[in-house]
């Protein structure tokens, strides 16, 4: 009895501690799962917690759990409107991209620190995969606010490159220890069966989820519980059939997710805590696995592979794979900088230990370092990358807190809290359009129904439907720095876009150069970005930048003009230009 409340004392222990740490990662910028990760290094065997555990198949068994979790929940917060822009180059760079970075690095493997060809393909197909848990936390819980199009590449990207690396390195470690064919014709069929089945189980798994939430009627705090239990049946039965349970749980994520569910307020509330549960077991874990003393004969080869990775393998593959799509080069720079790796790549790193191939613990060493260094490099400065690329999107200011409405025929409502600023337009008398009414303001600890009249400090209260919150944003933005921000991002000032490029050259004397003078505004962009248009979208006309600035029913409604456009502050700004003309990147 004392050995079992000695391991729940440690295991909640540990919990308490990672949860502690966010407060740290918050204040510093410290990207978050690196301090769940030293949580576990800290209380492992060469740490003062002193706690062994070497078991690397029980390590791989929570960790295979727990990110099937985190999937789950990325593919339920994934708008289906995302694949729009993003499904075509996101699979191409988790296939083709995939391919070229395990050629980059297991080159590097081989050429530069000298490992035979079956451990240099080990640790390129290792470290391949973008971890999607560590690009989902940075991006959502950090707050980035990034262009949809980059931003739902990348999602999409980790959330779909995991089965072809996962394909890769099983097929590795059975040729290697003689376990498995050699046959290519059999193992390209494994791999379309891989994807192909993933997908098949992921529709049907989320397509079910659906039908049990809204059918059986269960009670409302069983709904989570019931949602979270078949993600586990499905990426377990998937796995067992031979193709991707991790693609099936994030397919199934996404129908479930874009699906009108009952009780959503709760299972979007349950899977909040338990995903950040999963995050918590799974760096912990795998940090507790992890011998430090031993990375001190590896470290000069982690950090080579992590040099190449970082700064050759990923932007080249990234580079490559987007040249048939409309991406910037900022844009490209920044998708091949955010590669990060994380726990996925941890995980592979244990199939040739559990495999008993030889050498396996060194590899798993290097890549748990890769993974270290990526996180640190990478994770700790995605924030001022964006912002040095021109990348971040202004903010209008944000709702305090949103709440779901489970109530018969208000499934499509939720309670939205925003605070009013200092210089909020609200506050200063501008009236609000009939659809925005409040449905209360709180005033210093006062709740006032029906409100008329508006001050800095009140939190508004309103009943909305999710197409109606963006709109709020915008009003109730109005801040100095926020007007300052929207300037930079969409222009000095805004015109029609049904205004003709002749038009805005009298109206304003301006020497714009290209372009049919009798073409609108619109008709620019539509001939330069198809129906492909978002808002943020550049074209560059002489000394001026014309901006996409609003968009309605996927017509530009409002162009932004900004005048003698400035590069964007950050890294290397003048080099950065320089590369930019050359290159014709807008």
């Amino acid at each position: 009895m004392h050995d079992i409340d000695l391991i729940i004392l440690v295991c909640a222990g540990l919990t308490v501690i990672s949860v502690l740490t966010s407060l740290v990662a918050f204040r510093v910028g410290a990207p978050l799962l690196l301090l769940f990760l030293c949580v576990g290094l800290i209380a492992g065997e060469d740490g003062p917690g002193g706690i062994i555990f070497n078991d690397a198949p029980a390590a791989y068994l929570i960790g295979s759990a727990a990110l099937a979790v985190i999937l789950f929940d990325s593919g339920f917060h994934t708008k289906i409107s995302s694949y729009r822009h993003a499904a075509a180059p996101a699979i191409v760079l988790a296939t083709i991209g995939v391919v070229a970075t395990v050629a980059i690095v297991a080159a590097a493997g081989h050429y530069l620190i000298k490992m035979s060809w079956g451990e240099s393909l080990l640790i390129g197909t290792v470290l391949s995969s973008t971890d999607a848990a560590a690009l989902f936390f940075l991006l959502r819980v950090g707050g980035i606010t990034i262009r949809d199009r980059v931003r739902s590449t990348l999602e999409v990207e980790s959330g779909t490159n995991d089965p072809l690396a996962i394909f890769l390195t099983l097929t590795l470690v059975s040729v290697i220890t003689g376990t498995g064919s050699s046959d290519w014709l059999e193992l390209v069929a494994r791999l379309i069966w891989q994807a192909g089945g993933g997908v098949l189980f992921g529709l049907a798994g989320g397509l079910m989820i659906v039908a049990i939430v809204n059918r059986l009627r269960l009670e409302p705090g069983l709904v989570p519980v019931v949602v979270l239990a078949f993600a586990i049946v499905l990426l377990a039965l998937t796995n067992e059939v031979g193709a991707s349970g991790f693609l099936a749980t994030y397919i199934a994520g996404l129908i479930a997710g874009n699906a009108k569910l009952q009780s959503v307020g709760t299972l979007r509330r349950f899977q909040d805590g338990v995903t950040w549960l999963a995050q918590i077991v799974m760096f912990v874990t795998l940090g507790l696995l992890a011998t430090p003393h031993q990375f001190s004969t590896i470290w000069s080869l982690a950090v080579v592979l992590a040099v190449v990775l970082i700064v050759v393998a990923r932007p080249i593959a990234v580079v490559l794979c987007l040249l048939p799509f409309r991406f910037s080069m900022r844009e490209r720079i920044f998708i091949g900088w955010v590669g990060l790796r994380g726990a996925v790549s941890i995980l592979l790193a244990l199939v040739p230990v559990i495999g008993n191939v030889a050498g396996a613990p060194v590899l798993f060493d290097i890549a748990f370092v890769v993974v270290v260094i990526s996180l640190i490099v990478q994770g700790w400065t995605v924030r001022p990358m964006a912002r040095g690329l021109g990348l971040i999107v202004p903010g209008a200011t944000l709702p305090v807190h949103r709440t779901e409405i489970d109530l018969p025929g208000m499934d499509d409502h939720e309670i939205v809290v925003y605070p009013l600023p200092e210089g909020s337009a609200i506050a200063q008398g501008k009236e609000l359009p009939r659809w925005a009414r409040p449905v209360l303001v709180r005033r210093d600890n006062q709740v006032i129904t029906a409100p008329r009249q508006f001050m800095p400090g009140d939190q508004v209260y309103f009943l909305a439907t999710p197409q109606q919150v963006p709109l709020l944003d915008k009003l109730l933005a109005g801040t100095p720095d926020e007007n300052e921000a929207e300037a930079t991002f969409y222009g000095d000032f805004a015109i029609e876009a049904s205004a003709t490029l002749k038009a805005l050259h009298d109206a304003y004397d301006l020497p714009l150069q290209g372009g049919d003078e009798q073409a609108t505004l619109a008709q620019l962009f539509e001939r330069e970005f198809g129906t492909d248009l978002e808002l943020g979208d550049r074209l560059h006309l002489g000394p001026v930048d014309l901006i996409i600035r609003d968009i309605r029913d996927g017509q530009i409604v409002w162009v932004g003009i900004a005048l003698e456009p400035a590069p964007p502050k950050g890294f290397w700004p003048s080099v950065r230009r320089t590369i930019a003309e050359m290159i014709g990147a807008r």
